[in-house]
């Protein structure tokens, strides 16, 4: 009797998967709960920690965002600055500031200071106008704001598809002040018409013709009324304020009241004293100041003196007046340490015997010994001075004999410094290497028509227009051909050209940035690595917010003793104070009184057309400094270890602008204006912003020689017109030629019956 079987049937096949075999990989709670879930106390503590830090986080920024808003305008906080700038040369600005400053009065009468105190809206202000016309005022002005008031006027005369509310002044100074970074900015709207739907709709017609020119988040308010002016000052005290970053990193004071101790007046030096409220961070007695337009000093000391203006001031005290016969309670005073106060250094002193060479080891000597024997070494004929790196560029007569072939590895040579140095710099004018030509000096614009910027004062004015219709020629010309000269007849041209050498790659080719470099080139400082000090730098400026015995705190009314400031720069900065010009005292960082090489990336301003020529004397406004230089632009190579300098600033790129400067840590804004003979305005011609500080970077000057071909064949071709002797085409065969057609080439001998052309090979 056969086994009886039971019988299996195959499992079916389902496109979709049921729901009880999607559930056979589950249990139950009861059969010990989820798989892949830990109940364990690692993963529950882990989880705690996460959400107890996202707390912490949240608690510190909100932390962080109060303590700002009450630094900002809290009642022991400095006064905020509120700049009125106009917009066209229509706008009153004087009855809108009269306005804003009866508002914030307590009393309107007697009104005799910019800075009130106002109890009602519970703040503190300076209300600044900015002069129409004067661009230097309105960028002093715009480095202390905290809010930029553009007034726009609404009777401005305006054509359809055409908004007058903005005119040239205005727009030019808009941008400049946008490249110096914009705190919080508001536009108000004056003369406006009465009837409400008109002034509804020129407000709107207004706000959409010029909001491009200003930050989304930049609001519009009529401000004809007081009820108007009332509404914006209600949202001002609310608004949480923002300024640039370059700014809220060091101290700074705006003077508002200026004095001066002279000690000895034989000396020429005096005590120069500040008086203002102190801003953005605290400052130490040790560190060093800058004032705008005289330079960088030490303090001698400083006095903490009382609020003359507190904000619960009775009625009939609301003026800032500070008489001499007013004693000035003083409630703390700081003297410096002299062990850590930090020296004034400007320049570095070399060490002279830094490139002494040093007595040779026995193991050099006696390899010297070995490639003498070797007959590696052979006596050339090499110029005065010269040193080992710089041989190896140039090519002897013996060693183009034994290549046989004309072909040459060394493509280049160097200057023979024994030549004629006095014809060289005559036909090298433009090229001319005088580091003294990037020196840097204060700039006070208040004297800023007696500095020496031009070297053509005795000149004619038919003179000057010529020289002015060379310089467009030259610019003209370096634009449609750059880096082509020609070669003169009447100088040899291994003489002319003797400082260029012949690289076979711009981007390849080695080049010892230490080479050949002049002696006072020792005298300025250079960083091992810029971006750690910078970092090291801004750490140590942030422990000085912590409670010490030598800093102020912010917001104090301080009273800075300022020592060694020149008597004749004193006296200008007292006779400025009650002007509209702010001065300024500002905090330095560390190392930033030495003087180091600056790299700027620069852009040509698009308003201004004249040409601006490599190491011609500009203004530079760096932050919160301003002095002279004669740049040297290059081009902004990523790729390269080497800049190629440029005669000319061409607009519509970027450039390096390199000069000799105190040193200043990035983001740094610039503004580069150009003062011209005759004119009292400045110009404004070009805008960029701080890059690096490298001594270290190479720039090269580059020139490219030019002929002219007659007679062309497969292999072979006939040049004239590109050296004038035989001893040129032999001094300059090493260099490799090539057409604009991308065809290279060798020189191979002179050609012709006084050797003037030359036979180029492999073309």
């Amino acid at each position: 009797m056969g086994r009886s079987r039971v019988q299996v049937n195959k499992a079916h096949k389902t496109r979709f998967s049921s729901k009880s075999s999607r559930n056979l990989h589950r249990t139950s709670l009861q059969d010990g709960g989820r798989i892949g879930k830990s109940d364990s106390s690692y993963v529950k503590g882990a989880r705690a920690a996460r959400v107890q830090r996202g707390k912490m986080l949240r608690d510190q920024k909100r932390a962080a965002v109060l303590k700002e808003k009450r630094a900002s305008g809290g009642l022991n906080s400095a006064p905020r600055v509120i700049v009125l700038f106009p917009l066209s040369a229509s706008v009153e600005l004087n009855s809108l500031g009269e306005d804003v400053l009866k508002l914030l009065a307590s009393d309107g009468s007697g009104i005799a200071s910019s800075t009130v105190a106002s109890s009602e809206y519970k703040l503190r202000a300076t209300v600044l106008k900015a002069p129409y016309g004067d661009l230097l005022t309105s960028m002093e002005m715009a480095k202390v704001a905290d809010l930029m008031a553009f007034v726009a006027s609404a009777s401005s005369p305006w054509e359809e598809n055409k908004s007058n509310f903005i005119d040239s002044f205005g727009s030019q100074r808009l941008s400049v002040l946008r490249s110096i970074g914009l705190p919080s900015t508001t536009v108000l709207i004056r003369d406006l018409p009465i009837d409400l739907k008109k002034k509804n709709e020129m407000k709107k017609i207004c706000a959409s013709q010029i909001a491009s020119e200003f930050p989304e988040d930049c609001k519009f308010y009529p401000a004809d009324t007081r009820d108007e002016l009332h509404k914006f000052m209600w949202l001002f005290k609310a608004q949480r304020l923002a300024v640039p970053h370059w700014r809220s990193q060091r101290p700074y004071v705006v003077a508002q009241k200026v004095g001066m101790v002279v000690d000895d007046e034989s000396s020429g030096m005096c005590t120069l004293l500040l008086s203002g409220y102190l801003r953005a961070r605290k400052i130490s007695v040790n560190q060093l100041v800058h004032v705008s337009g005289v330079g960088d000093f030490q303090f001698s000391k400083i006095e903490v003196l009382k609020d003359p203006i507190p904000l619960n001031e009775r009625k009939n005290q609301n003026s800032m007046e500070l008489d001499a016969s007013h004693d000035e309670e003083v409630l703390k005073s700081l003297v410096p340490d002299p062990i850590k106060q930090e020296p004034l250094i400007v320049e570095n002193t070399p060490d002279p015997l830094a490139g002494e060479q040093t007595w040779p080891t026995e193991e050099e000597m006696a390899e010297a010994d070995k490639n003498q024997k070797q007959g590696k070494l052979k006596k050339r004929n090499l110029p005065r001075g010269t040193s080992e790196y710089q041989a190896a560029w140039i090519v002897d007569d013996t060693d183009e004999e034994d290549s046989g072939d004309g072909h040459s590895n060394d493509n280049g040579m160097v200057l023979d410094r024994g030549e004629d140095s006095n014809q060289e710099r005559r036909y090298d004018q433009d090229f001319e290497d005088d580091e003294k030509s990037l020196n840097v000096r204060d700039f006070d614009s208040a004297t800023q028509n007696d500095s020496e910027m031009m070297d053509d004062e005795d000149l004619t004015e038919e003179q000057i227009k010529e020289e002015i219709k060379k310089i467009k020629e030259a610019h003209a010309e370096d634009e449609e051909f750059p880096d082509e000269v020609e070669t003169p007849i009447d100088v040899p041209a291994r003489r002319r050209f003797a400082k260029y050498r012949g690289l076979k790659s711009f981007r390849t080719s080695t080049w010892d940035p230490n080479e050949s470099l002049p002696q006072d080139y020792a005298r300025i400082f250079a960083f091992d690595n810029v971006a750690r000090t910078q970092k090291l730098v801004l750490k140590q400026a942030l422990k000085m917010e912590e409670d010490r015995d030598d800093c102020v705190p912010t917001g104090s009314y301080v009273r800075m003793h300022i020592k060694e400031v020149p008597l004749v720069a004193a006296s200008k900065l007292s006779s400025l104070v009650n002007t509209t010009k702010p001065i300024i005292g500002f905090g330095l960082l560390q190392h930033e009184s030495k003087m180091s090489v600056l790299h700027f990336s620069v852009k040509k301003y698009d308003g201004y057309e004249a040409p601006l020529k490599t190491k011609e004397e500009l203004v530079f406004h760096v932050g919160f400094r301003q002095f002279i230089a004669r740049p040297v632009f290059s081009t902004d190579n990523f790729s390269s270890d080497k800049h190629k300098m440029e005669r000319f600033l061409h607009p519509g790129g970027f450039s390096l602008a390199s000069i000799y400067g105190p040193i200043s840590f990035p983001p740094l804004p610039l503004v580069v204006l150009k003062i011209s003979e005759g004119s009292g305005a400045p110009a404004v011609a070009a805008l960029g912003s701080l890059k690096s500080i490298e001594p270290n970077k190479i720039i090269l000057k580059k020139i490219i020689l030019t002929g002219y071909p007659q007679r062309v064949s497969k292999m072979k071709a006939s040049v004239r017109y590109m050296f004038h002797n035989p001893e040129d085409v032999k001094w300059f065969k090493p260099v490799e030629v090539w057409s604009k057609c991308g065809r290279r080439g060798r020189v191979k001998e002179p050609v012709g019956t006084h050797g003037k052309g030359l036979l180029l090979g492999e073309i």
